[in-house]
């Protein structure tokens, strides 16, 4: 079989690993373990593919600039693990929900690899929250789309809106992320309660309840969505962010100190 008939896997697949390519060379009889990496060599010195890291490459059609080709940098990210998640702030952009654009995409895994530069982006893994990893529930409310044989997977709007407050600091912060989470019209609030009391992290459940509260009107919400939160937040008031200590106000509802930014909206004074 020479080396153009394997056009059809470049073709079906937009993004890939080697182990793939070994894979599909043992589905054809080609048992050979140099075999791969010359195909490989090969593909890579034509244009028709390009290396994105070890271990992972991305189609380019044939003609295309290899240089300039569009590749889906969420598509990218999904896959630099085999459990890797699209996330926080890039999960935000994912949906249409970003206030800014990001020069970096993150994603959320297991066990994150070394950050990579991709183009003009650099893809930066995250650990799961340890208390999913011990719930064995990482993947809750993970989306998984099809792209050309390549998994896209990301979190939901309802799960993401529940990272981002849970850590902000992957999130470019609180005037990003409450203009990000104000672009949201509907979301499902029991799946939001749900994952939040996933994390058992008794302060993202006050955050989470807080903006909620807040947001009543808007994502037309009652005491109902509210009750399952309220019997999980702390028991004595916490700082929102207790690095940071800033100070704030009380939100008795919550048990939170709440930072006077966030209260008093300061961004919307830089207008």
């Amino acid at each position: 079989m020479g080396i153009t008939k394997h056009e059809t896997f470049f073709r079906e697949h937009a993004v890939f690993t080697g182990r793939q390519v070994k894979a599909y060379l043992n589905a054809q009889g080609y048992a050979n373990p140099h075999r791969c990496a010359s195909l490989l060599a090969y593909y890579k010195q034509t244009g028709r593919i390009i290396r994105i890291r070890r271990g992972l490459y991305a189609s380019i059609p044939p003609g295309a600039n290899p240089d300039t080709y569009p590749v889906d940098k969420f598509l990218v990210t999904s896959n630099m693990a085999p459990d890797a998640v699209v996330a926080y702030h890039s999960a935000l952009e994912f949906h249409g929900m970003a206030y800014s654009a990001w020069s970096h995409c993150l994603y959320a895994v297991a066990r994150p690899v070394e950050d990579v530069r991709f183009r003009s982006q650099w893809i930066r893994g995250t650990a799961f929250p340890r208390s999913l990893m011990q719930a064995r529930a990482q993947h809750y409310a993970v989306l998984e789309l099809p792209c050309r044989r390549a998994a896209l997977r990301v979190t939901s709007l309802e799960r993401t809106l529940v990272d981002v407050l849970d850590r902000p600091h992957l999130a470019g912060g609180w005037e990003e992320i409450w203009r990000s989470l104000e672009m949201i019209a509907w979301v499902d609030v029991e799946q939001v309660v749900e994952y939040a009391l996933l994390l058992r992290n008794a302060t993202a459940v006050a955050k989470v309840g807080f903006y909620l509260d807040q947001h009543r009107e808007e994502l037309m919400l009652s005491d109902r969505h509210l009750t399952p939160l309220r019997k999980h937040i702390p028991r004595q008031p916490v700082y929102w962010q207790r690095s940071e200590r800033a100070p704030g106000r009380l939100a008795p509802a919550w048990n939170i100190v709440v930072p006077e930014a966030i209260w008093e909206r300061a961004w919307d004074a830089l207008r």
